[in-house]
């Protein structure tokens, strides 16, 4: 029984490969079709995940990431799955620096930390928040607008049998947990929401910004915070954390007729600590641009009735076949719109769908399965990197 409890526990650690490097899992690149990336299937120390992205932006702005294997430096380390889901707003740039450097400082304070936590994951986004911060000032006089770009950004992770789950703005975490009496499985929401158009949300930034009677301002039917951006929480956004970048040259739609004392949004993530139960099968992690057109019911009713294998396309499917139909359109014809245009239709939409294995977990630090490190859409950006992206050209496509 001891045994057993300490190979359980023990699913958290277990050693790099031989030459100290995080390798790659094979078809790690995943695969294109039009303006939609997917990686139907793969395999994770934790269990199988799917994957898929489609654009719908002149830039992509969703990025995201699957890592699975060494949570850690340390050898040994802390074994697990790490999902990142980092919906941009404004330009790719901040989603873009996120998928470059959160996982990497994660890395770094779990190893100073030697296990994970929450406040691992915490301090692995204050530090990615301070380095966009670096990045701005050293580009504000040449690309004053980088201060209006940022970004919602959540992440999961599994280690030892606990889901952590952190999240700014609003995409979304759902869990699809089976009930056994019955036989159906239930949906159970993991994250909150960051959005002003939720009540609480409102009252939030009110109760912070009691001397701002219009901290939040419904414009066009919409609650902005400022009269600006829907979300109360993220990475970057500079010009409402920073009163300095607030100012010219700065575009005068971004800048406050007045100043401000404290930062307007904030990039605390709210982080949840689920311990993992047998009758716990899947977790869905999208951005919002998903949940715009499936409610969580609807998308875990999907994996649960649907194979495995290519979950995470099927899900966009459904997503874009409703974002037609609430446009009176045929789907086949929402496909053929190009970059740019279709945002008038539908927003960039990324989902990875991580089924959970509790064996598997439990034999992690024994397992000889290579580890997984891909990007969504299977874009490399140098980390200093604001080059725009090259979306691709071809639209003719079977999904």
């Amino acid at each position: 029984m001891l045994a057993a409890v300490m190979d359980y526990f023990s699913s958290c650690w277990g050693p790099r490969s031989g030459d100290g490097h995080r390798g790659k899992g094979p078809d790690a690149a995943g695969r294109q079709d039009g303006l939609l990336w997917y990686k139907d299937a793969g395999q994770l120390v934790t269990g199988e995940f799917s994957m898929a992205v489609v654009q719908a932006n002149q830039l992509l702005e969703d990025q995201s990431q699957v890592e699975s294997g060494s949570l850690s430096l340390a050898d040994p380390g802390p074994q697990g799955t790490f999902v990142g889901v980092y919906d941009g707003h404004g330009g790719p740039e901040t989603s873009r620096f996120i998928n470059d450097h959160l996982f990497n400082h994660l890395r770094r304070f779990a190893t100073e930390h030697k296990f994970m936590s929450a406040d691992v994951i915490r301090k692995a986004f204050q530090a990615t928040e301070e380095g966009f911060l670096s990045l701005v000032s050293k580009e504000w006089s040449l690309k004053p607008q980088i201060a209006s770009v940022g970004s919602c950004c959540l992440v999961g992770v599994i280690c030892a049998g606990t889901l952590y789950v952190a999240n700014l703005g609003d995409s979304r975490a759902v869990l699809g947990r089976l009930v056994k009496a019955t036989g159906e499985v239930v949906a159970m929401q993991l994250s909150s929401e960051h959005n002003a158009c939720y009540e609480e949300v409102r009252q939030e930034l009110q109760s912070s910004h009691p001397d701002d009677p219009h901290i939040v301002v419904l414009k066009h039917n919409v609650w902005r915070v400022k009269g600006l951006i829907q979300i109360s929480r993220s990475i970057g956004d500079v010009y409402l954390k920073k009163p300095e970048y607030n100012r010219e040259p700065l575009h005068s739609k971004f800048r406050l007729r007045e100043t401000f004392q404290r930062p307007i949004l904030s990039s605390e993530p709210q982080i949840t600590e689920h311990r993992i139960q047998p009758n716990d099968q899947f977790v869905i992690f999208a951005s919002d641009g998903l949940w715009e057109h499936l409610t969580n019911k609807e998308a875990v009713d999907l994996v649960q009735s649907s194979p495995r294998n290519g979950i995470a396309r099927r899900l966009v499917k459904a997503a874009m076949q409703e974002a037609a139909k609430k446009r009176e359109m045929r789907y086949s014809d929402l496909k053929k719109i190009d970059r740019g245009v279709r945002r008038h239709f539908l927003d960039d939409i990324t989902v990875v769908v991580v089924f959970l294995d509790l064996n598997a977990m439990s034999k992690a630090s024994w397992s000889k399965s290579p580890s997984v490190s891909l990007r969504g859409g299977g874009v490399t950006v140098p980390a200093k990197s604001l080059a725009p992206f090259s979306a691709p050209a071809r639209l003719n496509s079977t999904y």
